[in-house]
């Protein structure tokens, strides 16, 4: 020990003091939010970053707290969030409709714009196809569908349920130019509910930009974390990932970190007041 404080620099009784000091208040208020930070990361699935991790702690459970000191803590813990990777995709050259959105996706407004797309994910029976149509507006999930086949009957089904749910006029639905999306059945659901089709140009995904950035978090918070088994359990997870935990758990930056529910109901409530 002697040697040790020598080399350090560091005063025999210094190092016994220190030793045997009771921890700080800080060094206390520290482990308690590592604590907590770890419950929130992994209450949301291992996804969360600092930011997002910050904004549970802000809004979800009203602690002040800086949010160096929570990049420190989760440095510290060996915490980290998920990140994104792009994903490009060849479309079939079919056009039915124009593109009525050209990349402009702000809308101040509820079901003025909605995105569809369709992504699939191996299991070892085979692969396992999920439809989504998204709210731009509020990032919420308004129809979805899962099924074994990227059939017509896949999209169409998918924006039934969000029709269904949302009884929009004169929404915009914008796809890409895939063939289900130029498909009698889809289009005609859409024009008979009062829907404007619109489409991006071929092979672009860029031109559909919001629903492929909602595909990357979702294959890198869900679908490749793990090796699924039947389709079956594939499909109880999305359902759970669209309905729970990005509808109304996962915090959005665009929405001011709230969850697509919790924006909707202030923007209701905010209306009628």
């Amino acid at each position: 020990m002697k040697l040790a404080c020598r080399v350090l620099a560091v005063s025999e009784s210094g190092f016994y003091a220190q030793r045997d000091r009771p921890p700080s208040a800080r060094a206390i208020r520290h482990a308690a939010l590592t604590d907590l930070i770890g419950r929130v990361h992994l209450d949301s699935r291992g996804t969360y970053g600092a930011r997002r991790v910050h904004a549970e702690l802000t809004l979800g459970h009203g602690l002040v707290v800086g949010h160096n000191a929570i990049e420190l803590l989760m440095r510290r813990a060996g915490l980290a969030g998920v990140s994104g990777r792009p994903r490009f995709r060849r479309i079939p050259n079919v056009a039915t409709a124009s593109d009525l959105v050209e990349r402009q996706f702000g809308r101040d407004e509820p079901d003025r714009l909605w995105v569809t797309d369709i992504t699939e994910h191996p299991t070892r029976e085979g692969k396992l196809y999920c439809a989504v149509v998204l709210d731009v507006w509020s990032r919420r999930v308004v129809g979805w569908s899962i099924d074994a086949s990227p059939t017509a009957a896949l999209v169409t089904n998918a924006l039934g349920m969000a029709i269904d749910q949302r009884g929009p006029a004169g929404t915009v639905i914008h796809s890409d130019q895939g063939t289900q999306f130029t498909s009698w059945a889809f289009t005609r659901r859409a024009i008979d509910s009062g829907l404007l089709p619109s489409m991006g140009s071929v092979g672009s995904c860029y031109d559909n930009a919001m629903i492929e950035s909602f595909w990357s978090r979702m294959q890198v918070e869900l679908l490749d974390r793990r090796h699924w088994r039947t389709r079956v359990e594939l499909a109880n997870a999305i359902f759970e990932y669209l309905e729970i935990f990005h509808n109304r758990q996962r915090r959005h930056s665009a929405l001011g970190m709230l969850t697509p529910i919790e924006f909707e109901t202030r923007h209701q409530t905010e209306t009628v007041a």
